[in-house]
């Protein structure tokens, strides 16, 4: 194993004994499809090989994702609900180097046994070819420990009821963030970035780690809209 992936490996030991049996299912009914293609990704900018400070793990709300893409070939196994019906679901997780971030760093493709595993947290193969290309090869050399992380961070996270959420009323960022928060012991609200389109519709969170994969403040960019900023969530009903 390498240097690096051992780093990775014993950051995460302590998120993995914190979390251990916490993850609430985000995923009703996954299918894993019978065979898994990974396509290649071409870089569409240059690379930048930066020191990692920290991390952002990047969830999207399926519903809103899925609202106008149900017919979609490209997004069918995510929003036909032929291949199940989702929550939150992983759009990436992306090192940071402070007011910037490493990107497109040299790396092998991933094999379909990496990809295969994280199906059911991010279920377009497509969009973890590229997460991998452009970010994760700037953490690690190995793609299947890129997905290994993400798959342990995701898993220790507990899940508050967004759907009874989404009915509260008045429902403010600043809602969402302290929900969320305070289902997950340890996690500071200003932690938990909350992504609204100009409509105000929920559209991904942005969780916040340091190098140890520790919760820490988000920045402006990843924190997103303020507390008191009106919020609505698509159930997909």
């Amino acid at each position: 194993m390498a240097a690096t992936d051992r780093r990775l490996c014993v950051a995460l030991a302590a998120v993995t004994l914190a979390g251990a049996g916490a993850a609430q299912a985000q995923a009703y009914q996954c299918r894993i499809p019978g065979e898994v293609r990974v396509p290649d990704v071409q870089a569409d900018s240059a690379p930048r090989d930066l020191p990692v400070t920290g991390y952002t793990l990047a969830l999207s709300w399926s519903p809103e994702f899925c609202r106008f893409r149900e017919d979609e070939r490209r997004h069918a196994r995510q929003c036909s609900g032929r291949d199940g019906r989702f929550g939150f679901t992983v759009h990436g997780l992306w090192p940071d180097s402070g007011h910037s971030w490493p990107q497109w760093c040299a790396g092998t493709k991933p094999t379909a046994s990496a990809v295969r595993q994280n199906l059911c947290i991010s279920p377009d193969t497509a969009l973890m070819a590229r997460q991998w290309a452009k970010h994760g090869s700037c953490m690690t050399r190995r793609p299947a420990t890129y997905f290994k992380v993400t798959r342990i961070l995701y898993s220790g996270l507990r899940w508050p009821d967004f759907v009874r959420i989404s009915r509260e009323d008045n429902l403010t960022a600043g809602t969402i963030r302290t929900r969320f928060a305070d289902a997950n012991e340890g996690w500071p609200e200003e932690a938990v970035g909350v992504h609204l389109d100009r409509k105000g519709w929920l559209e991904e969170l942005r969780l916040c780690y340091d190098k140890r994969f520790m919760p820490k403040p988000c920045d402006k960019a990843r924190l997103g809209a303020k507390d008191g900023d009106r919020a609505k969530i698509w159930r997909g009903l």
